[in-house]
C-alpha cells in the first residue's frame, strides 16, 4: 500500500515541487523548444514522470506501471473514442459528397472566412462543447474549416482558441458541477461565480479569432461583428448561469451568438471578404494540400476541400447537408437534457476498480484515492452517441456497410500515432496524479496566502494542461483550492471558480487537445509547431484571469454573487 506524500525531498515542498515540475517541463520542452513529435514528446515526460514517482516519492514500481496503465486505458477510451467518431462522423459527409453542400449553405451565411472563422469555430464549436466536450468541438470544427478552405496549421489555431471561453460550462456544466460535488459548494454558485469571469474572455475571443485569420485589416474591418457576437455570448453566459440555468449556459450563449451574427449579417455587410479569400486561396496553395489525398503516408486525418462547384442548393440539399450536426444537437440534448434518457444511460456505466491498484493508493490525507476506479462508460460516453449518430447519418446518405466501415478503420490507421500521444499523456496525468506530483506543486503555490487569489486560476491551468480536461484539473485542485481559501481568509467558492476559469485557457496547450487539432487538420507530427501558436495566447488570457480573481478577491469582490 502507497501513501502519497506532500513533500518526500527532505521535507521540502519547494524541492518536492520543483522535482514534481520535471515531467511538465518535460512536455514543453520537448514540444516548445526541441520540437519533437507529440508522441515523443509524451511518451519522453511519461518516462520521466515514472522516474520521478519511483526515484523520489518512493511509490513501488508495480503501483506506478498500474496507474500507467490505468491513465492509458482512460486515454483510449473514453477520450480517443470520442476523438476518432467525431473525425469519423466528418469523414462520412466528406465520402458521400455532402460537404460540399454544407461549404455552400455556410457561404450562403456569409463567404468570408473571417465570418466563418466566428460562425464555425466559435458559435458552433461552443455548442459541441455545451453537448460533448472532451475534445469533440475541436475535430469537428477543425477539419470544417479545412474543408472550406482554410489552410491546416491556421485551422488547428483558430479552433484551440475558439474552444476557450465555452470550456467552463462545457458537457453541460459537468467541470462544475464535478467542483461542487467535491467541495459541497453549490454548483449554481459556483458556475455564478464563473458567469462573472468568462464572459470577460467570451467578448474578445472572436476578435482574436478574426486577428489569427486576417490580422489587423481584419480587426479594422469586422471588429464591429466580432465585438457584437462576443458581447452577446458573454452577456447569455452571465444570464444564463446566474437566472436561467448552469447547464444550458453554453447552449443558450452558442445559440445566442449565432443568432446575433445571422441578423448582423443582413443589415451589415464587411468589407474586404475577397481579399481575405484571396490570401487563404494563395496560402493554401502555397501550403501544398490542395488534392484530396494530401498528407497520405504522413498519419494526416484531414481530407482537403472538394473541387468548388458553383451549384444551386436546393431546400432537400440544405436539409441533408445540415442532418448531421442536426442530429448531433438532437442527440446529445435529449441524452443530456431528458430525465428519463439520462438516468437509462447512466445506469449502464461499467465501474471498474483497477485490478491492483484500487484500494493500495491513499492521499496525502490517509485516505483511500478514488481515482483507481475506472468508469466504462460504454454506452453514456459521447464518443459512442457520435457513433450512433454516424451509422444514422450513413442510412440516411445511402451509404454501404463496407464505405462507412472502411472510413472509420482508414482514420484508426491514420491516427495511431494521436492514439498513442493522448494514451500516453493521459498516462503521464495518471501518475503525478496517483503519486502525489500534482497535489504537490498545487500546495506549494497555494502557499502564498492572500496572494494565492491571484495565482489560483494557475492551478487550473496546469491541471487542465497536463489532463486535456477542466473536469480533471476540477477533480485534482478544486478541495486543495477550498482549503487554501479557508487559510488565508479568502472566499472558498471564488477559488474553486478560478479554478474552473483557469483551466478554459490550459486547454488550448493541453498535448492531448493539440493532438487532437494536429490530427483533424492533418498536421499530425507538427504539434509542437501548433504549441508555439497558441502558448502566448494562453498565457496572456491566464495573466487577464489572474488579475481579474485577485480583483475580485478585493476592489471588486461586489462582482461576486451572495451564496
Amino acid at each position: 500500500m502507497y501513501t502519497a506524500e506532500l513533500a518526500p525531498l527532505a521535507g521540502s515542498l519547494l524541492w518536492s515541487s520543483l522535482i514534481a515540475l520535471l515531467p511538465l517541463l518535460t512536455i514543453f520542452l520537448t514540444l516548445g523548444v526541441l520540437r519533437w513529435k507529440a508522441h515523443w514528446a509524451g511518451l519522453s515526460a511519461l518516462g520521466v514522470a515514472i522516474a520521478v514517482a519511483v526515484l523520489a516519492y518512493g511509490m513501488p514500481v508495480d503501483l506506478v506501471a498500474l496507474s500507467a496503465t490505468q491513465g492509458f486505458a482512460f486515454g483510449l477510451f473514453p477520450i480517443m473514442w470520442i476523438v476518432l467518431t467525431a473525425i469519423w462522423l466528418y469523414e462520412l459527409t466528406v465520402r458521400s459528397g455532402r460537404f460540399e453542400d454544407l461549404r455552400l449553405v455556410i457561404n450562403a451565411i456569409s463567404d468570408d472566412p473571417r465570418v466563418q472563422a466566428i460562425i464555425i469555430a466559435f458559435c458552433f464549436g461552443g455548442l459541441l462543447e455545451a453537448l460533448a466536450g472532451f475534445g469533440a468541438p475541436v475535430a469537428i470544427t477543425g477539419v470544417m474549416l479545412m474543408a472550406i478552405g482554410f489552410t491546416a496549421m491556421r485551422a488547428a489555431t483558430v479552433v484551440l482558441i475558439a474552444n476557450t471561453a465555452p470550456v467552463a460550462f462545457g458537457a453541460i456544466a459537468i467541470p462544475i458541477i464535478t467542483a461542487g460535488n467535491l467541495t459541497g459548494i453549490p454548483y449554481q454558485h459556483i458556475g455564478a461565480i464563473i458567469g462573472h469571469q468568462t464572459p470577460f474572455l467570451a467578448a474578445i475571443v472572436p476578435l482574436f479569432l478574426i486577428f489569427l485569420v486576417d490580422g489587423r485589416r481584419g480587426v479594422r474591418q469586422l471588429w464591429p461583428l466580432a465585438l457584437v457576437v462576443g458581447v452577446v455570448f458573454g452577456i447569455s453566459q452571465f444570464v444564463s448561469s446566474n437566472f436561467v440555468s448552469v447547464e444550458l449556459t453554453d447552449i443558450i450563449a452558442s445559440l445566442a451568438g449565432l443568432a446575433a451574427a445571422v441578423i448582423m449579417l443582413q443589415v451589415w455587410k464587411p468589407l474586404g471578404g475577397q481579399d481575405a479569400l484571396e490570401n487563404m486561396r494563395h496560402e493554401r496553395e502555397h501550403e501544398g494540400t490542395g488534392a484530396p489525398d494530401a498528407g497520405e503516408g504522413t498519419g494526416s486525418v484531414a481530407v482537403a476541400s472538394p473541387p468548388r462547384t458553383e451549384t444551386r442548393l436546393t431546400p432537400g440539399r440544405v436539409v441533408m447537408a445540415l442532418f448531421p450536426y442536426l442530429l448531433v444537437i438532437v442527440i446529445f440534448s435529449a441524452s443530456k437534457l431528458v430525465p428519463a434518457l439520462s438516468s437509462f444511460l447512466e445506469a449502464t456505466d461499467v465501474t471498474i476498480p483497477w485490478p491492483g491498484l484500487d484500494g493500495n493508493v491513499l492521499t496525502a490525507e490517509g485516505q483511500v484515492s478514488a481515482s483507481t476506479v475506472y468508469a466504462f462508460q460504454w454506452l453514456s460516453s459521447p464518443g459512442t452517441l457520435l457513433l450512433i449518430t454516424g451509422i444514422i447519418v450513413a442510412l440516411v446518405y445511402r451509404m454501404s456497410l463496407r464505405d462507412a466501415v472502411d472510413v472509420f478503420v482508414t482514420n484508426v490507421v491514420k491516427m495511431r500515432f494521436s492514439i498513442l500521444t493522448v494514451a500516453s499523456v493521459l498516462a503521464l496525468a495518471y501518475v503525478m496524479n496517483q503519486s502525489g506530483q500534482t497535489i504537490t506543486i498545487g500546495t506549494w503555490i497555494a502557499g502564498t496566502g492572500a496572494a494565492f487569489a491571484f495565482l489560483s486560476p494557475i492551478l487550473g491551468w496546469l491541471g487542465t494542461a497536463v489532463t486535456g480536461s477542466d473536469t480533471s484539473a476540477n477533480a485534482l485542485f478544486a478541495t486543495l483550492q477550498q482549503t487554501a481559501a479557508e487559510e488565508a481568509g479568502l472566499d472558498p467558492a471564488l477559488l474553486v471558480a478560478a479554478n474552473t476559469s483557469g483551466g478554459v485557457v490550459g486547454k488550448m496547450i493541453s498535448p492531448q487537445n493539440l493532438t487532437i487539432a494536429a490530427t483533424a487538420v492533418g498536421l499530425l507530427g507538427q504539434e509542437s509547431a501548433i504549441f508555439r501558436k497558441v502558448i502566448w495566447w494562453s498565457l496572456g488570457m491566464l495573466v487577464a484571469l489572474c488579475l481579474l480573481v485577485g480583483l475580485q478577491s478585493t476592489v471588486l469582490s461586489w462582482m461576486i454573487p451572495a451564496l
